[in-house]
């Protein structure tokens, strides 16, 4: 069965035809989650919630991109985490396990033909994007997130946060400009292309 076959199935009912779904979409999903929220554990309870939420509200769905009505539970159930941090902050700047020691990194980083130095260098870059994408507000990281990370184009993005496409566009511009000058900041981690302007001043 296509996409649209197997959504149909499942809102008749049909939970191997939405267990299919959450398959194809639960990378894409936990990824936009732990880079909206930079905590794996976090990511995976909002992912699951998310696709529970999915299927409970499947029947409300009308058609359109799929994916960005999911991502868009996705990014709400973000938003709604966050929101709870704000009114009682202790997340630390590194994400943490539940019993408090330092998280791996999640398995999705992991490349087989990497060498050791070659992981190394990426897992910190990784870090260094993710500590710059949390120093923006949530709406300006989501479009990054989005358009950036996930290589949406500007409209499903914008489909996904409920925006319009030119706000999307001015927030995407202001945060792409606001990563660029903290990224200055770890230059030595990021690959060379991203080097060469800083390096001809």
């Amino acid at each position: 069965m296509d996409e649209e076959q197997l959504i149909q199935a499942a809102q008749q009912g049909d939970l191997e035809a939405f267990n299919r779904l959450v398959t194809s979409y639960q990378g894409l999903a936990f990824n936009v989650a732990y880079r909206l929220l930079g905590d794996d554990f976090a990511a995976e309870d909002i992912t699951q919630e998310a696709f529970v939420s999915a299927y409970k509200n499947l029947r409300d769905y009308r058609g359109g991109s799929f994916k960005a009505w999911l991502l868009r539970i996705i990014t709400n159930g973000s938003y709604d985490e966050l929101r709870r941090r704000q009114r009682r902050p202790q997340s630390p700047l590194e994400p943490e396990n539940r019993d408090g020691e330092e998280a791996p990194d999640p398995a999705w980083l992991a490349d087989p033909g990497e060498s050791p130095q070659e992981l190394a260098e990426r897992v910190e870059l990784s870090k260094a994007i993710q500590r710059c994408l949390n120093q923006l507000e949530t709406e300006f990281r989501a479009a990054v997130v989005l358009v950036d990370v996930q290589g949406m184009d500007y409209a499903e993005a914008a489909r996904v946060l409920g925006r319009p496409l030119g706000t999307v566009k001015s927030r995407l511009a202001r945060a792409r400009s606001r990563l660029q000058l903290c990224l200055q900041g770890y230059m030595e981690l990021l690959p060379d292309r991203f080097r060469l302007h800083g390096e001809r001043s």
